[in-house]
């Protein structure tokens, strides 16, 4: 039997399926926070807007309360930062009230296409600093305690070593801004395949820097799609990261789809960061494999699976 097969003739007795269509979304907006979560992760997994809708309805306080019954514990939401205050507040109410812990956001304007932290430019290193000191606010609404850095695109004019130095200055004068909150940024290490051009692509590269920063307020978001594309070797590389990783996000590969969908064998994965003894987030930063309702319960189904250790 195929494993996807195995896996869907296997769901659980709380499929959506055994409630009939959009019975489950009935049943959450009905009673939400008064029964038992469908399921008891072992790792504190986090789903983000949009990826149960066709189940939960389109409000995101829905989606919210939706996956707190399923079990889940955490969510992510990269945008969370450039939606209105009124939606922050309201989210981050639900979050508190179903006991869902604020994963990241992205803490600042991404440059893709040219060098901003790499070219030592201060005016672009200046509303670096104002992106994080905004983003602090947004962090103390939402109850976040994390946020993702992308330092940005590699500058073809200078040496590497000139770029990682210029990194490293404005992320020790971002560490000053966040120490004082108690929270975190989380550079993330992009692949080369999906994102050619970007200065951080590699977790020792991110190791590296981290350590040069040296502050409890500049860790790695290690992504283990990215990752697995950019590097392989996860397990080893994820022990030779520990002490500098603060955040973990996933994705199967080729696809960047929900566990079993690709080769990695997220059930050892996620062992192995339990056995260590990650009590952080593990995003869910991918999208479904299949359409519909269908593939939203398929998406639940592999979590349950890859967790079942």
């Amino acid at each position: 039997m195929k494993r996807r097969s195995f896996i869907q003739k296997g769901a659980l007795s709380g499929s959506f399926f055994a409630l009939g269509g959009t019975g489950l979304f009935a049943l959450n907006a009905a009673g939400a926070g008064n029964r038992e979560p469908l399921h008891e992760f072992n790792l504190n997994y986090a789903p983000h807007l949009g990826m149960f809708k066709n189940m939960a309805g389109d409000d995101p306080v829905d989606q919210l309360n939706f996956m707190a019954d399923q079990g889940f514990t955490a969510f992510e939401d990269n945008e969370m930062r450039n939606r209105p205050v009124e939606l922050q507040q309201k989210m981050a109410d639900t979050m508190q009230k179903r006991g869902l812990q604020m994963g990241v956001f992205v803490a600042h304007k991404i440059y893709w296409t040219e060098g901003n932290l790499t070219s030592g430019n201060l005016d672009k290193r200046a509303e670096f600093l104002e992106d994080i000191k905004q983003s602090v606010e947004v962090a103390k609404r939402v109850n976040a305690k994390w946020m993702t850095v992308v330092p940005g695109y590699v500058d073809q004019r200078l040496d590497a070593n000139y770029q990682t130095a210029n990194v490293i200055e404005s992320l020790k004068q971002a560490s000053a801004i966040l120490e004082k909150e108690n929270l975190t940024m989380v550079l993330e290490p992009l692949n080369f395949f999906n994102h050619p051009g970007l200065f951080l692509k590699e977790s020792p590269q991110a190791y590296m820097i981290c350590k040069a920063v040296d502050s409890p307020a500049c860790k790695i978001l290690f992504d283990i799609y990215h990752q697995q594309i950019q590097e392989g070797n996860l397990i080893p590389n994820i022990d030779a990261c520990w002490d500098e990783i603060g955040y973990f996000q996933v994705g199967d590969n080729p696809g960047r789809k929900e566990p079993t969908t690709g080769e990695i064998n997220y059930l050892n994965v996620f062992r192995h960061l339990h056995d260590k003894g990650f009590t952080g987030i593990v995003g869910m930063e991918h999208g479904n494999s299949m359409p519909g309702a269908a593939g939203e319960q398929a998406v639940i189904d592999a979590y349950v699976t890859c967790d079942d250790f």
